[in-house]
């Protein structure tokens, strides 16, 4: 009779550290994840509407004051992690590079089996969230705006395309392939909101814009 029961509990357990290991990997950073959907295009032109319009002062900004790429889970850090759930079939060795794997680059609609063609886009860019707020934000804050999951604010992209984005807003930019724009300013409006960013009147006119044809 103990012997079953000793059975039993074994095979208890084993069922439970199957579960717990389960939700482990499905919590886990590094487990498949998709780039987070932006709000629709009615909810970003109510956005947009709330949003202060201001001039952009970039007086005193240096890169080095938004902290990134920070470790996100075991060796794994913030590029590696999105490079991880933008990619299909994404191999990483043991310091979590990527190794081999496909990526999808949504702004010009090209296809890279290397990571090293790839750059992780501020979709708004560090130096425009200076410009419009960011200045006044304590270091934690610009470390949690550079590293953002949660936002749309992270996306693998083309990395000469993301060179030639640089620090530019919608209104002298946007990705050349045009099905992507209604998404692109759509997840623009939605961090510069959540973060209490301000836009400038051109970027504003750009956004309203585009928002209007989505």
């Amino acid at each position: 009779m103990k012997k079953v029961y000793a059975r039993r509990r074994l095979s208890i357990l084993a069922v439970l550290t199957g579960l717990i290991a389960s939700a482990a990997l499905f919590n886990s950073p590094s487990a498949s994840a998709a780039l987070p959907t932006p709000v629709s295009a009615a909810t970003a032109r109510s956005y947009l509407s709330q949003l202060t319009v201001a001039t952009e002062n970039r007086t005193g900004y240096s890169r080095s004051l938004f902290p990134h790429w920070i470790t996100i889970s075991g060796t794994c850090n913030t590029r590696e992690t999105v490079l991880k759930r933008d990619g299909s079939n994404v191999v990483t060795d043991s310091s979590c590079a990527a190794t081999s794997g496909s990526w999808y680059s949504p702004y010009d609609g090209a296809t890279w089996t290397a990571a090293s063609d790839l750059d992780i886009d501020h979709l708004v860019p560090l130096a425009e969230a200076w410009d419009s707020g960011a200045s006044k934000w304590t270091t934690a804050q610009r470390q949690a705006f550079a590293n953002d999951l949660t936002r749309p604010q992270l996306i693998a992209v083309t990395d000469n395309v993301n060179q030639a984005k640089g620090d530019q807003d919608p209104a002298t930019w946007v990705p050349s392939r045009s099905a992507y724009v209604c998404t692109y300013v759509r997840a623009w409006v939605q961090v510069k909101y959540y973060y209490d960013l301000s836009v400038d009147s051109a970027e504003k006119t750009a956004l309203t814009n585009y928002l209007t044809s989505c």
